[in-house]
């Protein structure tokens, strides 16, 4: 029969996080005007505990400053419902998700990492070493009702918790809730880095997982609700310029010679964007370099007095800009 989880006592203080662009950037306050009473469209986002939305929501701001986008945050299982029931419009979400219902673009893949008390045997390892699972193959490891690794049958490494007579424990249902019982040096945890850097305590610590599984973190939209909004949406994570934006910001197409369009660079001409300019800057550098040695100078390109000086041909002149 299942047990209790045992009791951890109280939790030790947290430490305080810096401020962070996110939260800067979160427009879910009650004392925020609502869409209809502010007079600008929104744009609703939603983000699993750990993912940072906030450098995203800043390009967003800068480009289309008149539709108010609101960063709400979801419990990673709930992302799905908030964007079928249209309560959200896009989510920056875990992945995989149902194919058949909605588009995905991957954005990352966390590493994971073994939380653990800091009375710990492995909280005398230096910060920069990792853990491999042998290392943790005798400890109990505790897995959250909201685990986002170990889904899909994936192996979990360790022990699994139980009582002094081997009974199994049940799962204690949150994040949070783990990392207390780990406090308590009573077994280990693996997460993904974020959520142990978001539940982060002074009486825990962490390290790498060397052979971990990963949680990849993608962009995740119903595929009926690919909107212009959306498009932006997609064009600011992939770093897309605002020229090349798909969204409703998006230049007019004016079919080039080749049929493709003259405002929308393709990705190839995007990526050698900068290398292009750069050239030209070159190229003007040459120009004005063909002027060092004029008559003005009278350095070694000008007319030489009592000799014919002959113009050095077109191409040449070309070669000697440095």
């Amino acid at each position: 029969m299942n047990q209790p989880v045992p009791d951890v006592g109280p939790a030790a203080p947290e430490e305080v996080p810096d401020e962070t662009a996110d939260e800067a950037f979160d427009e879910t306050s009650d004392a925020e005007p609502d869409a209809e009473a502010d007079g600008r469209p929104r744009f609703r986002l939603a983000y699993v505990p750990g993912a940072t939305p906030g450098k995203w929501a800043s390009v967003w701001h800068e480009r289309l400053p008149d539709v108010r986008l609101e960063l709400v945050q979801v419990e990673a299982g709930a992302v799905a419902a908030a964007l079928e029931s249209g309560d959200v419009d896009a989510a920056i979400g875990r992945l995989p998700v149902d194919k058949d219902v909605f588009s995905a673009i991957p954005l990352y893949e966390e590493s994971s990492v073994v939380l653990f008390s800091r009375d710990h045997l492995l909280a005398a390892l230096a910060d920069d070493e990792t853990v491999s699972a042998g290392d943790i193959a005798q400890d109990p490891v505790w897995v959250p009702g909201d685990d986002v690794l170990f889904t899909g049958g994936r192996t979990v490494p360790g022990t699994v918790p139980a009582d002094p007579d081997g009974n199994p424990l049940e799962r204690v249902p949150t994040t949070a809730d783990v990392v207390a019982t780990v406090a308590a040096n009573v077994g280990v945890a693996v997460l993904p880095m974020s959520l142990a850097r978001l539940h982060r305590r002074k009486d825990v610590t962490y390290r790498p997982l060397s052979d971990g599984p990963t949680a990849p973190v993608g962009l995740v939209w119903p595929i009926e609700r690919t909107t212009d909004l959306v498009e932006e949406l997609i064009g600011i994570v992939r770093g897309r310029t605002v020229n090349s934006s798909r969204g409703r910001g998006a230049p007019s197409s004016r079919p080039g010679a080749d049929g493709t369009s003259a405002d929308a660079p393709t990705a190839k001409s995007a990526r050698n964007g900068v290398k292009k300019s750069s050239k030209s800057v070159s190229g003007a550098k040459k120009r004005s370099g063909t002027g060092r040695g004029t008559a003005a100078g009278g350095g070694r390109g000008g007319a030489q007095r009592g000799k014919g000086g002959r113009s050095a041909p077109q191409g040449k002149k070309k070669g000697k800009g440095r």
